[in-house]
């Protein structure tokens, strides 16, 4: 956003993705000689925390710096503001100064602007522990390690995971969402909040949201692209459980194989893995990946119905549901033939 230029006053403007700027280009009369305010006895070197409020004027924030020990006069602080090569964005934030600078060098600090105190982090629907893990130290410059350690030595708890011994004991109780997070943030801090919101996130749905629940949860994420899918689906699972039929879903496979995107070949589903619905009775062992709000909801209010067979049908991601292998058959080639699937 480009500064606000204001004839004859100076102001500190709000902006979209801006924090706000004192923009100078014309000055009117300033401090008259008896307006000075003057600091002179200050002990330089102790930190301050200023917080320079959008809509300041320069006067304001002059006094301000003087009010705080961080600038001695606020003539010259002015002064310095309007001759600073004839125009100067002071940007509004809270800063880390110290008592005894300079005009210059205040000035030189707000021109840049605030360093940011908090960082945001966002946790997509669906990843995986490991790939949570690899976002969040992108993101915060936290060490790989450290969060692994956190989760591993008892410094984060939940109440779905025990003693943990793997970071597949993790998987899909670090809840997806969006976060700001402080700066000086802990590793275990940081991913204590991601477990205790899948907590109250959960508990929104119902108190009785068990582990297992989570699991079904974190396959319906896997499979469903449509929210209106996702209680289908679920119908399915629990269906398929009832029966005693192996669920048969492909994204368990690609999680013991630990791939993304691939297309599956017959070797691949007789992965011998606990997370190979293929081979394996019932749920797998753990989630795999974290499964959003409308999938617990979905996991936890399936539709009535008999259906056992779903396929991919529609290149918006929607999915067919039947009850006949006849009909499953016979939806699956249609997707071929229309290119929904391979």
């Amino acid at each position: 956003m480009r500064p606000l230029v204001i004839t004859l006053s100076v102001l500190i403007v709000l902006g979209a993705g801006y924090i706000g700027a004192v923009r100078l280009a014309e000055w009117g009369s300033g401090l008259a000689p008896t307006d000075v305010v003057e600091s002179p006895d200050i002990e330089p070197g102790i930190p301050v925390s200023v917080e320079i409020a959008p809509g300041s004027t320069a006067r304001g924030i002059a006094e301000q710096l003087v009010g705080e020990g961080v600038i001695a006069s606020a003539e010259t602080f002015e002064l310095a503001v309007r001759t600073a090569e004839a125009e100067a964005a002071l940007q509004a934030g809270t800063y880390a100064l110290e008592t005894g600078m300079t005009a210059e060098d205040v000035i030189a600090i707000l021109v840049v602007g605030p360093v940011e105190q908090t960082f945001w982090l966002t946790v997509p629907e669906g990843l995986r522990v490991t790939e949570i893990l690899e976002r969040v130290s992108s993101v915060s410059g936290l060490e790989r390690a450290e969060l692994e350690a956190a989760l591993l030595d008892g410094s984060v708890s939940s109440p779905w995971v025990g003693e943990a011994d793997a970071l597949q004991d993790w998987e899909g109780v670090l809840f997806p969402d969006t976060y700001e997070f402080p700066r000086d943030v802990s590793p275990a801090g940081l991913l204590q909040l991601l477990a205790d919101t899948a907590a109250r996130r959960a508990a929104e749905v119902g108190a009785d949201v068990a582990y297992e629940d989570l699991i079904v949860a974190s396959l319906i994420e896997a499979e469903a692209s449509l929210d209106e899918d996702r209680p289908k689906i679920a119908s399915v699972i629990g269906n398929r459980l009832e029966a005693g039929m192996p669920l048969q879903i492909d994204a368990t496979v690609l999680y013991a194989l630990g791939e993304r995107g691939i297309v599956l070949t017959l070797d691949d589903l007789e992965v011998d893995s606990p997370w190979n619905t293929y081979v394996i009775g019932g749920l797998p062992p753990t989630p795999i990946g974290a499964p959003g709000l409308a999938s617990i909801e979905a996991a936890m209010n399936p539709v009535e119905s008999d259906w056992i067979y779903y396929v991919l049908t529609s290149s918006d991601g929607a999915h067919s549901f039947t009850a006949s292998y006849d009909e499953f058959l016979a939806f699956k080639q249609q997707a071929k033939d229309d290119g929904v699937i391979p």
